[in-house]
């Protein structure tokens, strides 16, 4: 890497943040402008100095996104399913970016009907994401949503599927899906607040009208964020409104979509719940009366207040209830025990109850796209750390199972035999075990010289699961290990699990991840000269905490859209997403909460002091965690840091929080990286 050219140096200009008589001087809150002229320069200087500093590695970029495309199989179709008299099929084509949304009437055997060419759409954009498709009952209509921004505010439209007109009527400023009534003309969606871009109203439209949208629901509570959606069964559309830790429903009638809508049981603080309905009766996913992992309760549709609610699985301290799938003749529960995915098949006449079998510690398994009542097969996917993926058809009556599709591999090397994978358990400093996911190619003698990438995320009850990846292969291919610590802060082993990594216990989730560096050092799979660690947005804040706590225990540091301004964001209500996020980290206008996360705030205790190699990712319209953060922390960094460590900032002009919106544009953000931590290794080829 180059070693002659100078960084940019963002100028200082101190801006006093008081709070609690704690006064916080920021030389780079300046940043915070994406309209003024000179925080542009600043950011396309950081992206030249990038550009310059990794331009002899620009070949191995190139062939590294080749061997990464050239593993993935580009006229691909998903596995399909049907849907109120038709099959649903989204397809690729060779040498395209985006995909094909078509359908089939009855059989598969019939003619095409393409619903949406997305390469198409797409032409005049340098980002495009076609957001909720949403056919109305007589199949006639879809209402669908584009975002040409990436800042997830979507416009929604209507399409005449009949004609192929597209209506005129935009809707601006949507969360990208709607809602049919069973009338075929009216439907529901979610619009945002224009400045904190929380979702707060659910509008009801009637097409063809000429009437103005009406508000049928205003969540006026800043903390929560509101949706709708249509149950199942069709019967009710549903209004649901949600914070962290504490959620409330409201339902009317599908076929009377005028009518006032009824709140199934109004919010109780830190009372979380859900609901499905089957014949006549809602289905209840709940924390009440202090069922931490959740249990499953039934109501009668007309009586939903919690005083009915009866029992039909009990809350276990060992099994997390994550979802159901209800269908004619079965239940489908999905639990987690001990880490892992167990999928439940119980008959409502009782007369089965058994689990699916897995055989794996590093597997991921999750019910798929099941929107057929009267379905006699469970649609469910299968993968581990070296299995690629597979969508598979249960038939609960023959109990055999099809598989409808592998994920190909598109390499004559790949074989899946060559490669291990392992669960192992460090001990945290509070004599916790916490599990770690590893995969690696075989014959890897662990002898401490291995390269290995610690990956994990840690916060809102996120469970990473262990899952295959075919541009992994490009890094365990050249020696590398890859590994997932599943730290406090998630729910992999359950509830508890995350309720210990949040507010005032959120430095478990760093030491957590500190501490399984350690272990693994320890039991030689690496040492601090090959250590690398990885996190994105909330884990982006993982990596900013670990390096100003431990920041010789890692060699190289990749920081993708990282979270690092905690105070200042968390004190700033107009910046979106920030009031929503109170229960998880905390309200710093209390002085309890500002202490603590000033603790760990990853800008706040940047020190003079080593820092190890990092690449730090952002998009300028990222709408989750602004831009600013990392650029502040950047210029922060370059202005302290006593090492003489790389220091890389890249931020995608034209991209927001989940990267560039083509099928393998993003692979030449991960070329970058992968070549980044490869030529700290000394590998470039």
């Amino acid at each position: 890497m180059k070693k002659d050219i100078q960084p940019p140096i963002a100028k200082k200009v101190p801006e006093k943040l008081i709070a609690h008589n704690d006064v916080r001087i920021d030389n780079y809150f300046w940043l915070n402008d994406r309209e003024d002229d000179e925080v542009i320069a600043y950011l396309n200087a950081e992206n030249e100095y990038t550009k310059q500093k990794m331009a002899h590695t620009e070949q191995f970029q190139k062939d590294l996104f080749e061997e990464m495309k050239s593993r993935i199989k580009e006229d691909d179709e998903s596995v399909p399913y049907k849907l109120n008299g038709y099959w649903y099929i989204t397809r690729y084509e060779k040498g395209k970016d985006y995909p094909i949304y078509t359908r089939k009437k009855e059989t598969l055997e019939a003619e095409e009907e393409v619903l949406f060419d997305c390469n198409e759409m797409a032409k005049d954009y340098s980002y495009f994401k076609l957001g909720g498709i949403s056919i109305s009952e007589d199949n006639t209509l879809v209402a669908f949503s584009v975002d040409t921004v990436s800042r997830r505010q979507y416009t929604l439209q209507v399409k005449n599927l009949i004609t192929g007109e597209v209506y005129a009527d935009k809707i601006l400023n949507t969360t990208g899906s709607a809602t049919w009534a069973n009338d075929n003309k009216t439907f529901f969606y979610t619009r945002k607040d224009e400045v904190t871009l929380r979702s707060d109203k659910v509008y009801k439209h009637k097409l063809h009208a000429n009437l103005e949208d009406e508000v049928v629901f205003h969540e006026t509570d800043e903390t929560y964020n509101t949706f709708v959606y249509k149950t199942k069964s069709d019967k009710f559309i549903v209004i649901g409104s949600a914070s962290t830790l504490t959620s409330e429903y409201r339902f009317v009638n599908a076929n009377t979509p005028d009518a006032t809508f009824t709140v199934f049981q109004e919010r109780i603080r830190e009372l979380d719940y859900a609901i499905a309905h089957y014949k006549d009766s809602f289905y209840v996913i709940t924390n009440a009366d202090g069922a931490t992992n959740f249990k499953l309760l039934k109501t009668n549709e007309t009586q939903t207040g919690k005083a009915f609610w009866k029992e039909v699985l009990p809350h276990r301290k060992d099994v997390l209830l994550e979802d159901i799938e209800i269908f004619k003749d079965y239940l489908v529960v999905s639990e987690r025990e001990n880490g892992l995915n167990k999928i439940r098949i119980m008959s409502w006449d009782g007369n089965e109850d058994y689990y699916l079998p897995f055989h794996s510690e590093t597997y991921t398994a999750n019910t798929g796209n099941n929107p057929d009542f009267d379905s006699e097969f469970l649609r469910y996917s299968y993968n581990s750390l070296t299995t690629p993926s597979s969508v598979i058809d249960y038939n609960f009556k023959t109990k055999t199972k099809i598989v409808r599709k592998e994920q190909e591999v598109l390499s004559d090397t790949f074989n899946k035999d060559n490669y291990t994978s392992k669960r192992i358990w460090a001990t945290a400093r509070d004599g916790v075990k916490v599990p770690v996911s590893l995969v690696y190619k075989k014959g890897l003698k662990m002898n401490g010289e291995n390269p290995l990438l610690l990956y994990a995320y840690g916060s809102y009850g996120s469970t990473i699961d262990p899952y295959f990846s075919t541009i992994r292969l490009s890094l365990l291919d050249r020696g590398f290990i890859y590994a997932i610590a599943h730290i406090r802060g998630g729910e992999y082993l359950g509830r508890d699990w995350y309720e210990n990594g949040k507010l005032l216990t959120k430095l478990n989730t760093f030491y957590d991840f500190i501490d399984c560096t350690k272990y693994l050092i320890q039991e030689n799979y690496t040492s601090t000269q090959h250590m690398y660690a990885y996190g994105g947005s909330a884990g982006g804040l993982l990596m900013g905490a670990i390096i100003n706590l431990n920041p010789e225990l890692y060699n190289g540091i990749l920081a993708a859209v990282p979270f690092v301004d905690v105070v200042t964001t968390m004190l700033d209500d107009t910046i979106p997403l920030t009031t929503g996020e109170y229960d998880e980290w905390g309200n710093p206008n209390e002085e309890t909460y500002y202490n603590y996360m000033k603790s760990y705030s990853p800008y706040d205790n940047v020190e003079a002091k080593d820092y190890p190699n990092m690449l730090v990712t952002t998009g300028l319209h990222d709408s989750q965690v602004q831009y600013w953060e990392p650029a502040k922390w950047v210029a922060k960094l370059r202005d302290v840091k006593t090492d003489t460590n790389l220091l890389l900032f890249q931020t995608d002009m034209d991209a927001g929080h989940g990267g560039a919106s083509g099928r393998f544009e993003s692979l030449k953000e991960v070329a970058l990286e992968y070549v980044f931590l490869l030529e700290l290794e000394g590998i470039n080829c």
